[in-house]
């Protein structure tokens, strides 16, 4: 399995018989049954079908040439605004929007698909965060089984559907004049959410979702605009590469057969390869046909679903489209590690994904998303992290110029050294030797598992420019991280209120010191400068199952860092010495609240602009100064290796 990319012969072998199969199995499928919910008995088979036609393959990685004065995408678009806030686009088969900007999407007519996922009618609208921060997000239709209907009968029906949305009978008019078989109609709804309004509060990210304006302005622009979209060239779309295309096939078939049992699909290569878009895009496709996906997350330092710094399980049902930081979720479980990078601390990191990983029940396909360090000793850990989690098919995506990873083949994982695990030929060195060979049972003992047997891998080169530097990045990965924590901090906000309010004019919960224990995860502090090191912080509020010991002339402080369950975030506000009381910002539940009895502060900051931005406040900003001196011994971060020696570097 190892060489299947470098043996041609094989290669074609395999692809002519998994063309034959591929064949057998649409010759032998019914007629396509009548439309049914997502995720339906038959939606498997239909899945299959529309994939062997092309409906779900995505735009290629060049864009087919177009006539001479075809200036752009969208030339055959036709939108109509029917009052403010609302419009209705006219989409024939093929013809793709691609914008940016922030709309909720309803399909009325047909079939469109976006980054990945089909909608259809009847479904509830969805929300579409196309940010300049990220490629721009594609609306194309695309071609469905059409009912049994004269031409004019479904021109009647797609009237009669404009006048259920009451659009006015002069735009009824521009888009049926347009309107022929296979097209499909959409409305597109102005969208702003509590967590958007607090982002654009701040001046850094007020432009996050404005487009670029365009050197031609357009009727149809004018439209998209007053939803909020402005329309991209395509090329700032996604852009997917035919070994993308491939393995995404090989997936959704390895989810389809249900005698190899459910799929543990790994994700893994350098930074800025593309592997958060692989992962949306793969997700958002299965759930065409799968009613839920389970999300393994292992980066910590750009989590999909949480804040930075975590390490979480989540079990994933509807469709991702946006960046991170427009789906914050509650994941089923989460530990909060601390740190954007777990390079001091690999043990812990393992014992972290172990304590997590323990939560799948193995019912449902899952995906993992992995580090982007994969150099040195992140290449080890890598190892380590597919033993402990042992996958069933590993994706592995890197660049064309990027040449220091090895391919990941079950052979090579199987007798490679990881960086706390041992190799099968070192192992072996060492029973020649006299020494008992008791590695594969102390592995055993630790939690380790072999790789799965003839695991798969498949390679993945993407072709996107800029692909695998991370220096050419469209946003600074900090950057990405604070629109996180301030995504989530959103959730703060008054749902039903347009206004922001400033976070320091939220009322906090009030925590008594005897009531959770702290712990600074990332440096040692004396116990006289820790509620220093609380006091406006940002704090993982966890739940750790012994009683936490009652200290009535201080804060209950713990001795060693806990693998627990965290159940959020928040921000401590201040501290009140005198009566013994933690200010607590946070949006978790209250219900979920009362089994908070831990406090784990980090080394992840709260973004500089809540402190800066501060609105009301006269005089000195509190928490801010600008004397600090660096210069001063001890003034900088101490950085502290807490990993072990490797294994095989140690004396028998």
């Amino acid at each position: 399995m190892a060489n299947r990319r470098l043996n041609p012969a094989s290669l074609l072998r395999r692809q002519r018989s998994r063309r034959r199969r591929r064949k057998a199995a649409l010759q032998s499928l019914p007629a396509p049954p009548e439309k049914k919910a997502r995720g339906g008995p038959d939606a498997l088979q239909r899945y299959a079908r529309d994939f062997a036609r092309g409906l779900l393959s995505a735009r290629p990685s060049q864009p087919p040439p177009r006539n001479e004065g075809a200036s752009a995408e969208g030339e055959m678009l036709t939108a109509v605004e029917a009052k403010e806030g609302r419009a209705f686009l006219l989409l024939p088969q093929g013809q793709a929007l691609t914008f940016t900007g922030k709309c909720s999407l309803t399909c009325l007519y047909g079939s469109v698909r976006v980054f990945g996922f089909n909608i259809v009618p009847d479904q509830p609208p969805y929300h579409l965060f196309s940010p300049y921060s990220h490629c721009a997000l594609t609306i194309e239709a695309v071609a469905y089984k059409e009912p049994e209907k004269s031409g004019k009968e479904m021109k009647a029906e797609a009237k009669s559907i404009l006048r259920a949305h009451l659009v006015p009978r002069d735009a009824r008019c521009k888009l049926m004049k347009d309107f022929i078989p296979q097209c499909s109609m959409i409305l597109l709804e102005r969208l702003d959410t509590p967590a958007t309004r607090f982002i654009h509060s701040y001046s850094n990210f007020s432009h996050i979702f404005k487009a670029k304006k365009a050197p031609s302005f357009t009727p149809e622009d004018t439209v998209l605009a007053s939803v909020g979209a402005g329309k991209q060239d395509p090329r700032n779309g996604l852009v997917m590469s035919q070994s993308t295309l491939s393995a995404v096939e090989e997936l959704v078939q390895a989810c389809q057969d249900e005698d190899e049992g459910c799929p543990i699909v790994l994700v893994c290569g350098p930074k800025s390869v593309g592997k958060s878009t692989f992962n949306r895009y793969l997700i958002n496709i299965l759930l065409n046909s799968l009613p839920c996906i389970e999300f393994l997350d292992c980066d910590l330092g750009q989590p999909e679903f949480t804040p930075p710094g975590c390490v979480s399980l989540i079990n994933v049902t509807e469709p991702l489209l946006g960046p991170p930081f427009t789906h914050q979720r509650t994941p089923r479980k989460m530990v909060y590690f601390g740190a954007t990078s777990c390079e001091q601390d690999t043990e812990r990191y393992i014992d972290t994904l172990k304590y997590v990983f323990t939560a799948y029940e193995r019912d449902v396909p899952l995906v993992i998303n992995t580090m982007g360090w994969v150099k040195g000793a992140g290449l080890l850990l890598l190892i380590d992290i597919i033993r402990l989690l042992a996958p069933s098919h590993i994706v592995q995506i890197s660049a064309e110029d990027f040449r220091d990873m090895p391919q990941l083949s079950p052979e090579y994982i199987h007798c490679t050294a990881g960086l706390h695990t041992r190799g099968k030929a070192l192992l072996r060195r060492k029973s020649l030797n006299g020494m008992e060979d008791s590695g594969q049972q102390g592995l055993a003992q630790a939690g380790f598992h072999p790789p799965h047997p003839g695991h798969q891998l498949l390679c993945v080169q993407p072709e996107f420019p800029g692909a695998g530097n991370a220096g050419t990045g469209r946003t600074h990965s900090s950057v990405l991280r604070d629109m996180a924590i301030l995504a989530y901090l959103g959730q703060l906000q008054p749902p039903s209120v347009e206004s922001v309010f400033p976070l320091h004019s939220l009322i906090p919960y009030q925590v008594p010191f005897n009531a959770v224990a702290l712990r600074v995860i990332h440096t040692d502090v004396a116990p006289a400068h820790i509620l220093y090191s609380v006091n406006a912080s940002w704090v993982g509020l966890c739940q750790v199952p012994d009683q936490v010991p009652c200290n009535a002339d201080g804060p209950v402080l713990l001795t060693h860092t806990p693998i627990c369950n965290c159940l959020g975030f928040g921000i401590v506000r201040g501290v009140d010495r005198d009566k013994k009381l933690y200010h607590i910002l946070t949006p978790v539940a209250p219900q979920n609240l009362r089994f908070v009895n831990c406090l784990l502060i980090g080394s992840i900051p709260i973004p500089n602009c809540i402190f800066l931005n501060q609105v009301g406040i006269e005089g000195d900003i509190p928490y801010v100064t600008s004397e600090y001196n660096y210069d001063i011994s001890g003034a900088g971060k101490l950085k502290l290796k807490k990993h072990l020696k490797r294994r095989e570097h140690t004396q028998p």
